[in-house]
């Protein structure tokens, strides 16, 4: 998917400076907004510290080198202010040669996975991101919990909460910061989402209705490899339903139902389901309709409260999101997301506090996914622990 990073008539520093304006200090104090949409504002607009401490990049090591590291996460690196691709990991030696011209790594901070321990060694990488298939998530995050290294871990964070539960305890253990790739809390239309919701601009939230999905016409992907994956598009798009009905009522469901979806095409989905759709239940009785799919493109959150509504569409992708309230349109311009979700992480890193996206974020949507499967498997409603 093309990431469209401006609006025409925008820039990215101005929309971001009007938006914090406008709306950053009526999130402080929301669950999921803990950070404030003020965080927006642009690296190098206010100081870090404060004396002469002065601001320093942090060198992110990106590792493995597939199309989200390759087409979204190295060239965003090039936008960001409070970070920079300092090094790689991969297991394919092409790649590291082409990376290494294309960004200009000096070979000391290329490693395979063989000596990605080493990494430890190297004063240049600050942080480790972890762009692998999601079984592997834990193991690197725990290596580079060890090696010092602070940690962003792509989503979903593991999969299974044991798996998430160690990836904590690691970086706990280690003294190191833990952040889950969830770049839509850094975009300003599910920000906006987020706001309406837990700040009840509407009123209480009744209902919400979301779906992502696209078609899966790779037969060789890892994405259905139940080992690699964990599951299917419940573990890849699903999640983003997840996290958008969460951070949309600012709380924890309760309990879900669930049930998987027709196969069409057993060839190619015979490890892990084609579709899934559930409910969430929230404790303060608002319902969450979700779906996900590898055989259908969609991608919308639309919410209903007492006295209003709000609609995203698409929701969820890297570029060209779109949203209207019951009031008319958000007019809110695109921002390259993976930019200001490492920015973000980074500052906040810079500042020793805790991450807007946290590995306790992480592990409580791995409980929820692992409960969806389970509803979907028994067809009984299931508690959430």
């Amino acid at each position: 998917m093309k990431n469209d990073d401006h609006l025409p008539g925008h820039s990215r520093r101005d929309f971001i400076k009007g938006f914090s304006l406008l709306l950053g200090s009526a999130a402080l104090g929301a669950p999921y907004l803990a950070q404030g949409l003020d965080r927006l504002t642009r690296p190098g607009e206010h100081q870090f510290f404060s004396g002469d401490r002065a601001k320093k990049k942090l060198g992110i090591a990106l590792v493995g080198l597939g199309s989200y590291s390759t087409h979204q996460l190295a060239p965003a690196l090039a936008e960001t202010e409070n970070c920079y691709l300092a090094g790689i990991v991969t297991g394919t030696p092409a790649k590291a040669e082409t990376w290494k011209k294309k960004y200009n790594i000096p070979d000391k901070n290329i490693y395979t996975y063989k000596t990605f321990d080493q990494i430890k060694d190297n004063p240049a990488i600050d942080i480790v991101y972890v762009v692998l298939p999601n079984a592997m998530h834990a193991e690197y995050t725990i290596r580079a919990a060890q090696a010092g290294k602070h940690v962003i871990s792509e989503k979903p964070m593991a999969t299974s909460v044991a798996d998430a539960e160690r990836m904590i305890a690691a970086c706990k253990a280690h003294q190191v910061s833990l952040s889950v790739g969830y770049r839509l809390h850094y975009e300003p239309h599910n920000l906006r989402a987020m706001e309406l919701g837990q700040k009840q601009v509407y009123g209480k939230v009744k209902t919400i209705k979301t779906e992502n999905g696209f078609v899966m016409n790779n037969a060789g992907s890892w994405r259905l490899n139940k080992e690699l994956a964990g599951g299917g598009p419940l573990m890849d798009m699903g999640i983003y339903c997840v996290q958008g009905a969460c951070y949309t009522v600012g709380q924890t469901p309760v309990a879900v139902t669930a049930k998987f979806g027709e196969v069409t095409r057993p060839r190619v989905f015979d490890e892990v389901e084609q579709s899934i759709d559930w409910q969430l239940e929230f404790p303060n009785g608002a319902l969450a309709s979700c779906g996900s799919s590898y055989n259908e493109n969609v991608s919308y959150l639309h919410a209903e409260a007492e006295k209003g509504w709000w609609h995203l569409e698409p929701a969820y992708g890297y570029g060209g999101i779109t949203g209207k309230t019951s009031e008319g349109p958000m007019h809110l311009p695109q921002v390259n997301q993976q930019a200001l979700q490492m920015d973000g992480i980074a500052q906040s890193i810079l500042e020793n506090k805790a991450s807007r996206v946290p590995g306790e974020m992480g592990l409580r949507d791995v409980k929820i996914l692992m409960a969806i499967y389970e509803a979907a498997r028994t067809g009984k409603k299931v508690r959430i622990a």
